[in-house]
């Protein structure tokens, strides 16, 4: 049984307001999760428009060719 299964397998032995709890907690997560992503993205890119940047420095001054 995947963790996922194991899951829905608890969820469904709940009462309803217990379910209601953890949706919530689901929510929050999700929203936790995604305001988190864009930063990690955005500071993956910002490595790679620096070395960019770089190399096309190097490429204008010649010191490496196409």
């Amino acid at each position: 049984m995947t963790v996922y299964e194991a899951t829905i397998s608890k969820i469904s032995q709940l009462p309803e307001s217990l379910v209601q709890e953890v949706n919530d907690f689901i929510d929050f997560l999700l929203l936790k999760y995604n305001s988190e992503l864009p930063q990690l993205t955005e500071s993956d890119f910002s490595d790679y428009l620096k070395n960019l940047e770089a190399y096309e420095e190097k490429l204008a001054r010649g010191e490496v060719q196409w």
